[in-house]
């Protein structure tokens, strides 16, 4: 049978891909045969969920060219790009074709392969069996949970209880990933406890491993362990002088506090964070890894945030977030994969930290090297295209945790010199006005304007530490990160909450921050991208950075025709509409009322798109506590557009009165 339709063979690719082309549309299937044809018929595109099987028709082994027949042959190039341009290669496609020569360009899309942060290694009972040096594989990491929102820019990830859930504790397997659970059918628990108080090494090692096996899912096994004394036994084979013997400890540390308050609690009392600060400094990034494991574990407690702040923050910054981020070498991220899990799972200790007290925020500021680590490794990412990385997320939602009442808890010294001349009189340049209309003259404008030029060139040099947190260079980083962050919604949502803490107040900072935002780095068409698909959870601190911005804005008639449109269409006009949560709706008619105050072109968008209807649907609508402080923002607002006169005939025109506007 002679091919009738044009083949391609991918020849460099590790399982060979065949095409065939037939009115404009393909079929491609993987084989191991070099050519396949087939009749000319339709064919269907490709699909990327499974290949299709294989047409009917001849495989011959070897193409036979016919000196009678005229063959042409060419070579073109594909380039072959991942889905984020990760993974690039160029192959050779070799085209055959009878009659007409011609030369055929493809691109094949190949999946760049994604960047997963395995749990630590653990060695099994069958490399103590076989002795077999190799080492074995880890389990899967489970990774994060997903932490909720933080309410707008007065309310904490502490005081909302929110924080990271603990990373999934460990399970063995042998370098096949098969479950060792059989090679221990011999032993029992409080056989492994007295293993690990022996002489013999290769004994204490045994018992470690079948703790950390026995314990990974199992809550009693846990229970059990701790009545039998386990945890004191564990911590001081932290240091033991044989490497083993220091990894499977810790990796059945980990597993006996996974889910656990009591076990977490009885290896804090055992001195076990000094034991485990000590096994920090081994140079074994497998030892490493379970170290800081343990450590983010611990830190899911409310109750031991404050003592692992004190105990472990500068160790934990000298040894892993300044080498690692970058910020101690050449200034650039060099992590091989188990560093990057190490920095990962610091990353996320810090993150539950930063959720706790003032006292324990102030402590993490404080720190040496702490924020300035975040914030290289934030900058460094960015640089190279890595947004949606883990320890960015991480990272920037440390950064927003400690810029909560940044002001109020910032060194005297440093407000003071925030707020200039006028640190003493509380006034603002303008606030979020309610009732009445209170414009500011062009002259004390401009003598303000003046005073922000002169402070904000003061402290945008050189910023170090906690200066990092208000420092204007910090906008950017932001604004960077709501540009190119695509798919991590959390990483974007820190960003737009870490703005919203520092532009949150009457402070005079917040505002020069707010112009520099809106003026400079024209942050507001990528916030209100993110309005469009936000989710709830995003919603409320993109909200509430629009808020704050719409109170310091200089030209609220621009900003008015740039979000009028799009908050209104997150307003419910009517009982059956989807509803964001009441915190949003009181965010967004907070922004309205900004505007309107001083710019009759908002109040003119808000009719023109149908505003009238929803506020006056959220006015009437006092069924709960909530929905009475969206109710009571709905009517002020209403009562400040009726201040336009020249809006009235509109108004009559939609069917509402005076009454309507001014009642309560």
């Amino acid at each position: 049978m002679e091919p009738k339709l044009a083949q391609w063979v991918f020849r460099s690719l590790p399982c060979p891909l065949y095409i065939s082309m037939a009115r404009g549309s393909a079929r491609w299937w993987p084989d191991s045969a070099r050519l396949r044809t087939e009749g000319a018929r339709e064919l269907c595109s490709p699909s990327p969920r499974k290949a299709p099987p294989p047409p009917a028709g001849i495989v011959p082994k070897e193409l036979v060219l016919s000196r009678e027949r005229l063959l042409l042959w060419k070579r073109c190039s594909v380039r072959m790009a991942g889905a984020q341009g990760a993974q690039r290669q160029r192959v050779q496609v070799l085209s055959w074709q009878t009659g007409r020569a011609r030369v055929v360009r493809a691109s094949v899309a190949v999946s760049p392969p994604s960047r997963t942060i395995r749990a630590p290694a653990m060695r099994t009972l069958q490399r103590f069996q076989s002795n077999n040096r190799s080492r074995l594989s880890g389990g899967a990491f489970l990774g994060l949970g997903e932490h909720s929102s933080r309410a707008p820019s007065v309310r904490s990830l502490a005081e909302s209880g929110h924080h990271l859930a603990e990373p999934r504790a460990m399970e063995m397997y042998n370098g096949h990933g098969t479950l060792l659970s059989s090679k221990f059918d011999d032993i029992d628990l409080p056989s492994a406890v007295k293993y690990l108080i022996a002489s013999d090494p290769n004994l204490q090692v045994l018992g470690a491993a079948y703790l950390q096996h026995k314990c990974y899912s199992d809550s009693g096994a846990k229970k059990q362990a701790r009545s039998l004394q386990a945890m004191p036994k564990l911590v001081k084979l932290f240091n033991s002088p044989n490497q083993e013997v220091q990894r499977h400890a810790t990796g059945a540390m980990r597993n006996l506090i996974y889910d656990n308050a009591e076990n977490k609690l009885a290896l804090v009392e055992e001195n076990g964070i000094y034991e485990l600060m000590r096994t920090l400094r081994e140079p074994d990034d497998e030892l490493r890894k379970n170290v800081t494991g343990i450590l983010w574990n611990l830190s899911s407690s409310d109750n031991l945030k404050d003592r692992l702040a004190r105990d472990t923050l500068e160790q934990l910054t000298d040894l892993v977030l300044v080498p690692l981020s970058g910020l101690g070498g050449s200034g650039v991220i060099q992590q091989n994969p188990s560093e990057a899990e190490i920095f990962y799972n610091s990353t996320g200790f810090l993150r539950n930290l930063s959720s706790a007290s003032q006292q324990t925020r102030q402590k993490m500021r404080e720190c040496h090297g702490l924020v300035d680590s975040m914030i290289h490794y934030v900058n460094s990412s960015l640089e190279v295209g890595k947004s949606e990385d883990k320890s960015v997320e991480n990272a920037v939602c440390v950064l927003r945790n400690l810029s909560y009442r940044l002001y109020d808890e910032m060194p005297p010294s440093s407000l003071q010199r925030l707020e200039g001349h006028r640190r003493n009189t509380g006034s603002t340049v303008t606030g979020e006005l309610v009732g009445c209309f209170s414009p500011q003259s062009k002259k004390a404008r401009e003598h303000y304007l003046n005073a922000d030029i002169v402070t904000f060139t003061e402290v945008s040099k050189d910023p170090k530490g906690m200066e990092w947190l208000w420092n204007p260079q910090i906008v950017g980083i932001y604004n960077r990160l709501l540009q190119r962050c695509e798919l991590n919604k959390h990483t974007t949502e820190a960003a737009s909450g870490a703005l919203q803490n520092i532009t949150a107040g009457d402070r005079r900072w917040a505002g020069v921050l707010s112009r520099l935002a809106l003026e400079q780095e024209r942050i507001l068409n990528p916030v209100l991208d993110r309005v469009r698909t936000a989710d709830h959870h995003q919603l409320r601190s993109l909200t509430g950075l629009i808020r704050n911005l719409s109170r310091h804005a200089r030209n609220k008639d621009e900003m008015s025709t740039k979000v009028v449109s799009h908050l209104i269409e997150k307003l419910p006009g009517s009982v059956g509409d989807k509803a964001p949560p009441a915190d949003v709706i009181v965010n967004i008619i907070a922004v309205l009322n900004n505007l309107v105050v001083e710019s009759p072109m908002a109040a003119r968008d808000i009719v023109y798109f149908d505003g009238l209807r929803k506020l006056f649907f959220i006015k009437k609508r006092r069924d709960s506590s909530d929905n009475e402080k969206s109710s009571r923002a709905a009517a002020s607002l209403l009562g400040n557009m009726w201040q336009y006169t020249k809006l009235h005939r509109d108004f009559k025109m939609k069917g509402y009165r005076k009454e309507d506007f001014l009642s309560l």
